[in-house]
């Protein structure tokens, strides 16, 4: 398959914009100038930005009338005119003031956990943004920027082990998302449309989209792939060769090599990290989609005979058309693990029939049925898996029970999640698992209401009955299915 001219994505200089595209738009106002120069035995092209230096500090900053928005169309633009081209003045950058100012707006607006520092949102507010952001600008400038630890935290998984994150300090996640927003453009330039995760305006419900218009061409068996413990297996030498391909800037380098290296603290103590990439870093996604990249580009140019690659992150699905091209996927996805040294998941990686099995795919069970409507027609259905339904009553009963003296704040909480979790998944066939979730809804609320009220008795149920629970100031599941209008082809 042929890489598209134009990829999907980018991010505005505000996060709720972000999900316009890199590609070039009206009013730009970039002017760009050619130089004499060698990379890799050919002449490159240099992106001549207006730009100035501050005049008490000499850095740059971007000029009136530039913003990020267009720095990022500009290194899109680069890097999509030549897939051989690289990057070799971008630290400057990083710490540029108007750089540095919307790393930390999506930060701030991210509103996450503090670091090993213990420094939150809020104490950076109180201490002074302009002054944070200063401190930062002068660390790297002078090369003297060095990254905390990050601070190990674990959660709960559904098969009962334990997921590791890595959260890093604030300023360490404003640092990442500086280089983030200079990085994502070039690299963005070369993903493929067979990605879907972690990337501007590319999501979950397109990758399931795809799959569903696949499923009535014939694609009717699936590998189903999970790379175990991928984010802290990926091996740093490599991704870091697979980085210097797009990037020649050395101090880009050496700083993406700090935060790789930075350490994990845990359990009182520092740990060296030799390996992998800390899940819940800023930079993380972006390095995790350069890392397997290289299965989407080797798949794309040698394996479009065997089946249809739709990834989403680590865990992706190869739509086939035989059990035969299926067991030939599972093999060739073996030995670009094995170059890439990752491991894959013995027990979720597997062969499946979309008619007999279905597959569980990014929280949505994915299965074939005949249309009642038209007969002998089948098509790919879509609804919450077991897990993500039993992730859902559990965190209602947590909400319950958390807020069970507020009887306002509970009804907040509750609408707010319910919301957010119809919203991914009302986009395919659930009608009747939102029926089930409203319904476990009401059950809850009844008890909740019986032990307010000291009643250990169900003699009192008639009292809330489903007319009472539809007056109770709560977000409503049934009825809000709709068909998603997205262009997956």
């Amino acid at each position: 398959m042929k890489c598209p001219e134009e990829v999907r994505g980018a991010h505005s200089t505000k996060e709720a914009n972000a999900r316009k595209t890199f590609a070039e738009g009206r009013g730009s106002g970039l002017k760009m100038s050619s130089y004499e120069g060698k990379d890799q035995g050919m002449k490159a092209k240099a992106i001549n930005f207006p730009e100035t230096k501050s005049p008490k500090t000499g850095r740059l900053v971007l000029s009136e009338g530039e913003n990020v928005r267009e720095l990022q169309r500009g290194l899109y633009r680069a890097a999509k005119r030549s897939r051989e081209r690289k990057f070799h003045a971008l630290y400057d950058r990083i710490g540029s003031r108007g750089v540095l100012e919307e790393a930390w707006k999506r930060v701030r607006a991210k509103r996450g956990a503090a670091g090993i520092d213990g420094e939150t949102i809020k104490a950076i507010e109180a201490y002074g943004e302009a002054r944070m952001l200063s401190e930062i600008e002068a660390r790297l400038e002078a090369g003297t920027y060095h990254p905390l630890p990050v601070e190990r935290k674990y959660i709960n998984k559904s098969d009962g082990r334990k997921r590791p994150l890595g959260i890093p300090a604030v300023r360490d996640r404003v640092a990442q998302m500086a280089a983030k927003i200079i990085l994502e453009p070039i690299f963005e330039a070369d993903f493929l449309s067979c990605s879907y995760g972690f990337r501007p305006k590319r999501s979950a419900t397109e990758a399931l989209e795809r799959l569903r218009i696949l499923a009535p061409k014939g694609y009717e068996w699936a590998l189903e792939v999970d790379i175990e413990r991928y984010f802290d297996t990926i091996d740093q030498e490599q991704l870091m060769n697979l980085v210097e391909r797009r990037i020649s800037d050395r101090r880009m380098l050496k700083l993406i090599r700090k935060w790789l290296r930075a350490g994990v603290f845990e359990a009182g103590s520092v740990r060296e990290s030799t390996i992998g990439t800390p899940q819940g870093g800023v930079l993380s996604p972006l390095l995790a989609n350069i890392y397997l990249h290289e299965l989407d580009r080797i798949w794309e140019s040698a394996c479009q005979g065997i089946g249809t690659l739709v990834r989403y992150a680590d865990d992706f699905v190869i739509a086939c058309k035989s059990e035969e091209q299926a067991k030939e996927a599972l093999k060739r996805v073996h030995d670009v693990m094995n170059w890439l040294k990752l491991t894959l998941h013995p027990q979720k990686t597997r062969i499946v029939h979309l008619r007999k099995q279905g597959i569980d795919f990014l929280g949505c069970h994915l299965r074939m049925g005949e249309s009642k409507r038209y007969k002998g027609r089948w098509y790919l259905y879509r609804w919450p898996s077991q897990k993500a339904m039993q992730r859902a009553r559990v965190k209602i009963r947590e909400i319950i029970r958390r807020f069970q003296s507020n009887r306002e704040a509970m009804f907040s909480k509750l609408s707010e999640f319910l919301h957010g979790w119809s919203n991914y998944f009302r986009t395919g066939n659930a009608a009747r698992k939102f029926c089930a979730i409203d319904a476990y809804v009401w059950r809850r609320l009844v008890i909740w209401e019986h032990r307010r009220r000291g009643w250990n008795q169900w003699r009192y149920a008639h009292r809330f009955r489903y007319d009472w629970y539809s007056k109770l100031p709560l977000y409503r599941l049934p009825g809000i299915i709709r068909y998603p209008a997205v262009n997956a082809a």
